[in-house]
């Protein structure tokens, strides 16, 4: 039976111990990796997305992120009036604004 199981021998003391730099180099390598390839690009398009929603205006033509297409009649300060069809409106919150579509698109949906 002592070809299932390979015995274990002894084995003479280990190495001295690493220098503290070495043991906290691959966290901060980790941490710059994580930073550079998330953190960074997630807040950028925060940034962007906070821009965006921040210089709508009516008449602006947007998608929300739920797909509704549609015309802002009214802006206020937590919610915007969307025209989705003639005599339509509804009301969403601006942080729920996905995109700002070019003028006309509207018209042709």
């Amino acid at each position: 039976m002592d070809f299932f199981i390979t015995p274990a021998w002894a084995q003479a003391a280990g190495a001295a111990s690493s220098s503290p730099l070495m043991t906290v180099l691959p966290l901060l390598l980790i941490f710059v990796v994580f930073y550079f390839l998330l953190i960074r690009p997630q807040t950028k398009r925060a940034k962007e997305h906070r821009e965006m929603v921040g210089k709508l205006a009516p008449g602006d033509e947007i998608v929300t992120n739920g797909g509704i297409l549609g015309r802002i009649s009214e802006i206020g300060e937590h919610f915007v009036t969307l025209e989705v069809a003639s005599g339509v409106a509804i009301r969403v919150q601006r942080v729920q604004i996905a995109q700002l579509m070019p003028k006309g698109t509207f018209k042709g949906a």
